[in-house]
């Protein structure tokens, strides 16, 4: 980064403050550097007249972080278990734990080195220019939709459920699609809020349901309810590389969202507080998954089901997911929200329709949320089972976001301790490694992915694309 643009960021950390007015970006916001043309100031202005924001508190925050990852992560972690078993698993929880929070943390600490920034693709644009920034956009606004599909996915199966598979998993896919625009339409961060604590309520009580439920019962619901079976209980698992691969993945992308926290500091009251908001809806989390995923594999062995709500027989399952539906619906949300929000900002930035009440605002705003949501369906029949769609978002998208990305930011603003003192050397060589681990995550999760798609497919395990098969994936 050249002297001009660190001076350029450095003065506008120190000018950023009270309030000010809402309008297009004048010449003093937006300033000519090597790389380009680029934003010195905050996205969203606090501000009295127009739309104002900056509504949301750092518990509010930890809730819709909680929210953002609890769902998908928390339905697959037993499946994920039982590949590796109990102790590959529970290392594999707690170990890309504190990797994806620490690189929640790095992103928080370079977004206030650079409040500029909105996404990350803007956090890209300071480390690699224009397309560097194109590249990262587009990778996460297809990350975020993938993620919308499989939501989408989530909930269709949920109705099924309940339904008993009334009619064709095409309509519930398609209902529950409206139902998701309609809510990720909510336009502020402050509002989702609301909704991210009944939806992490919702979740949480049903898979705390399911927990319970599989301790009480003689044997899985899955497997043979007479004479003797086999549990399918590990305590270490030898899986060959493509379902070894895959399970990690899974797990991996349980606490991974972490890009999806940047937009959200935005419209932070004091965005000072996003560390606190990290370190909390983290810890939740993983401590959570560590615990359900244990007791669920623990009682259900190779018996247990993806989505994991099913793992304690019909009754249960029904119960579950009754609970749990409103969770889920917020998750798609969430997922739907934040693309939505990318989109909108990048094509309203330097406009004063940005923060204002006017149609093309609002004309805009409902476009991205209905033509990402109209993707995230495709998407959602075109990989009709949940535990891939889920372990590909991993794979392609999430690895590079997740720790290539923080390891690169964190190299651009750390380039001197290349040649520094030895703790210095070897932390930044730490972060080399980093890129190389998300490199090889991303490339060994693709292949084991799409070799277990193709697979699928081929042992009729799926009804195919646009099918009214219940296409769960459910064991």
């Amino acid at each position: 980064m050249s002297r001009s643009l660190k001076s350029m960021t450095m003065s506008s950390t120190e000018l950023k403050g009270d309030l000010i007015t809402v309008g297009a970006p004048t010449d003093s916001d937006i300033q000519e550097t090597s790389l380009g043309k680029i934003y010195t100031d905050e996205v969203f202005k606090k501000t009295d007249d127009g739309v104002d924001f900056r509504t949301v508190g750092w518990k509010r925050t930890s809730v819709i972080f909680m929210k953002l990852q609890f769902a998908l992560g928390v339905l697959n972690i037993p499946s994920a278990i039982y590949v590796l078993g109990a102790v590959g698993g529970a290392f594999n929880v707690v170990g890309w734990g504190l990797l994806n929070t620490y690189g929640g943390y790095v992103l928080g600490n370079f977004r206030k080195r650079h409040p500029e920034c909105h996404g990350i693709s803007d956090m890209a644009f300071v480390c690699g220019g224009p397309i560097a920034r194109e590249a990262v956009e587009v990778l996460f606004v297809f990350t975020y939709v993938l993620c919308a599909g499989a939501s989408i996915l989530g909930v269709t199966i949920a109705i099924n459920a309940l339904s008993e598979h009334a009619a064709c998993t095409v309509w519930w896919s398609l209902l529950s699609t409206v139902v998701v625009i309609a809510a990720a339409s909510l336009r502020k961060f402050e509002k989702i809020g609301w909704l991210s604590w009944a939806g992490f309520i919702s979740i949480f009580t049903a898979v705390f349901i399911v927990v319970i439920g599989v301790t009480t019962i003689d044997r899985p619901a899955a497997a043979p309810q007479t004479g003797p079976y086999d549990l399918g209980y590990h305590a270490i698992a030898y899986p060959d590389f493509v379902n070894g691969i895959v399970a990690v993945v899974i797990i991996f992308v349980s606490s991974s969202a972490t890009s999806a926290m940047v937009p959200v500091i935005s419209e932070m009251k004091n965005p000072a507080d996003y560390n606190k908001a990290l370190f909390t809806s983290q810890g939740l989390i993983n401590s959570s998954y560590l615990t359900f995923g244990l007791i669920v594999y623990a009682y259900c062995g190779k018996w247990v089901a993806s989505p994991s709500l099913g793992s304690a027989g019909p009754t249960v399952k029904k119960v579950a997911y009754g609970i749990g539906l409103i969770g889920l619906v917020v998750s798609g949300l969430l997922w739907l929200h934040v693309p939505a929000k990318i989109v909108f900002v990048r094509i309203l930035r330097n406009s004063k329709h940005l923060q204002a009440n006017t149609m093309i605002h609002w004309g805009t705003w409902f476009g991205c949320t209905i033509v990402l949501g109209i993707i995230a369906f495709i998407l959602a029949e075109a990989i009709p089972v949940f535990y891939s769609i889920v372990a590909l978002s991993g794979a392609i998208c999430f690895a590079p976001m997740a720790i290539c990305l923080p390891a690169w930011f964190w190299l651009h603003d750390h380039a001197e301790y290349r040649s520094n003192t030895v703790p210095r050397r070897a932390l930044y060589y730490l972060h080399c490694f980093f890129l190389l681990l998300g490199t090889f995550l991303t490339v060994g999760g693709t292949y084991g992915t799409v070799q277990q798609i193709v697979d699928e497919y081929a042992n009729g395990g799926t009804g195919g694309v646009f099918s009214c098969a219940d296409n769960s994936g459910s064991t």
